[in-house]
């Protein structure tokens, strides 16, 4: 396959990634305990866990989570914000050879209860502020065993006061709830202290993590990332960025702001186990929408990497006291899980004197695929170079291979590309061509150069703020409420989060009001999946088959 791209890859950047070093995340990780014992690996409200404390209660996680009869390849679940617990369990479920469930805190119960069932995680950690959420769709899944978290639990009791403020301001947490039947982190942790742990063999091929991403039939379905997935985008990751990274000055620990939710597989792979691997500190950050507290906390650290998404790279930059952080040590900001604007672009690089480096991926490719030269400083509106051992291809419907400078489907092949999803043999075999590329859906075209442009999308997703909403989901919520005929949902511009879901409305009920329709959704649907306009018609646009136009309610 010719692969125009290698020619501009920067000097030393191999074209193939070499033998992995490790069997397993368990492995990297654990090299990382070792080697880096005494630095930080994170610090979160004044408080630093340092590698060797994260190894210690890491193992004593996973020993409590061996004592309760779990075993290799059991899923279990992690509903948190980015607080030191998430880290924590992580590193003890896949020491114990488990799968980690990524779960979105922000949930309804019903999202909840769905994913629940379609992994069969048999445990939770849950932070108390969402276990309402838990607890209402408690009998109707599998979980066995519920594990409670509290923020205060890892932080000194002197800040205790403090910590309730932080708490609250989190988006749509609620008062802490105390869920019948289930232990505490404390509670988890001594049990672990009892029990031994019994090291696991696992091996590249085997699953890690469950990454639950929308589904085209309206049901969410999880992406199974194994060992290899992770382990290949941390490696092709560091190999990446390295021509910024070897600027950070000799015996300086990097740094890495962590605004990313450690649940959204960008945050877990390019903040968590990046710098797992490089021995870096990410600095947590639980609420990156209090804008003034992420700049009060930016004051607080010298720092070296900033990955986010253009939504936090906006808002961070408009803020008027942007411009009195100290962003002198900065060598690298990655913009992902939606498109940069070249206004967001312009702005950044004005105020940080960084330019942001955009790249590409998906929850099904561990997330990155392909990524711009981070020594670049020009914005160039497109997603870059495929990773090593990366390859793309643009493809026509019938999966016919097209030439340079033509648009058609992204089409992606890789190490970090996810083998499918879970449970679901006939979606996977739809997301594949028949030579094995895993079928994207955003239209684009590849230059002369092998730089890849995205000019649309095949598919009716919507992206908001790096998070993929699909219509149909929306559409089969929003249709059981009294009142509705039918609901079309699309995406619109907005300057904040890239786009935002605008529903479109067939009622029989005259009375039914914008209000009435956005209050249902808040009960039903994660913040970012709420439609932010609601407009009613007659009939929507229909073919002659009776299925619903979006693309002509979208122009």
């Amino acid at each position: 396959m010719n692969k125009p791209w290698l020619q501009h890859y920067p000097q030393g950047i191999p074209a193939e990634l070499p033998d992995f070093p490790y069997r397993s995340l368990a492995a990297l990780l654990e090299e990382a305990f070792a080697r880096y014992a005494d630095r930080p690996a994170f610090k979160f409200m004044g408080t630093a866990m340092s590698y060797a404390r994260l190894e210690e209660e890491s193992r004593l996680f996973a020993a409590y989570l061996q004592s309760t009869g779990l075993k290799r390849g059991d899923r279990v679940a992690l509903m948190m914000p980015n607080v030191l617990q998430y880290p924590v369990a992580v590193a003890g479920v896949l020491r114990a050879g488990m799968v980690v469930v990524n779960t979105n805190p922000l949930y309804t119960p019903r999202e909840l209860e769905h994913q629940l069932k379609d992994s069969g995680a048999r445990a939770i950690v849950i932070l108390e502020n969402m276990a309402r959420t838990l607890e209402t769709c408690r009998a109707g899944v599998p979980v066995e065993h519920v594990i409670v978290a509290s923020i205060g639990e890892t932080l000194p009791a002197v800040k205790g006061f403090i910590v309730n403020l932080v708490v609250r301001r989190v988006k749509k947490m609620v008062p802490a709830f105390s869920l019948p039947g289930s232990i505490t982190w404390k509670q988890a942790m001594a049990k672990g202290a009892q029990a031994r742990f019994s090291p696991v063999e696992t091996n590249l091929d085997d699953a890690a993590v469950l990454q639950y991403t929308g589904g085209t039939t309206g049901v969410s379905k999880g992406a199974t990332l194994t060992h290899r997935n992770v382990v290949a985008n941390v490696l092709q990751s560091e190999l990446w960025n390295s021509p910024a990274t070897k600027s950070i000055p000799a015996g300086e620990q990097p740094h890495t702001v962590c605004a990313l939710p450690l649940y959204h597989i960008f945050g877990f792979t390019v903040n968590m186990m990046l710098a797992m691997r490089t021995g870096g500190c990410n600095i947590l950050i639980t609420n990156p929408r209090d804008i003034p507290a992420v700049i009060k906390e930016l004051k607080a650290h010298r720092f070296h990497l900033f990955p986010a998404v253009n939504t936090l790279f906006g808002a961070i930059a408009r803020h008027p006291d942007a411009r009195s952080v100290d962003w002198s040590s900065m060598k690298l900001s990655v913009g992902g899980g939606m498109a940069v604007l070249p206004a967001t672009a312009q702005l950044w690089l004005e105020t940080t004197g960084v330019p942001i480096c955009e790249g590409y991926g998906l929850s099904e490719t561990s997330p990155s695929a392909s990524c711009n030269l981070v020594t670049s400083r020009a914005f160039s509106g497109t997603i870059g170079f495929p990773l090593p051992s990366t390859e793309f291809k643009i493809v026509d419907d019938d999966e016919r291979d097209l030439p340079l400078g033509e648009r058609g489907e992204i089409v992606i092949k890789g190490p970090q590309v996810t083998p499918g999803y879970w449970n679901r043999p006939e979606e996977t075999r739809r997301a594949f061509t028949a030579d094995g590329f895993f079928k994207t859906g955003d239209i684009g075209m590849m230059d002369e150069t092998g730089a890849i442009k995205i000019v649309d999308r095949k598919k009716d997703m919507i992206n908001v703020s790096g998070f993929n909403v699909y219509p149909n989901e929306v559409e089969e919520i929003v249709t059981q409420m009294p009142g509705i005929v039918e609901a079309a949902a699309v995406g619109m511009a907005d300057d904040n989060s890239g786009e935002a879901v605008k529903l479109y409305v067939v009622k029989s009920d005259p009375s039914l009001t914008e209000d009435h329709v956005k209050a249902y959704c808040r009960d039903n649907l994660t913040g970012y999946k709420r439609p932010k306009a609601v407009e009613f018609r007659d009939e929507l646009p229909k073919t002659g088959v009776g299925k619903v136009l979006r693309r002509a309610l979208r122009d």
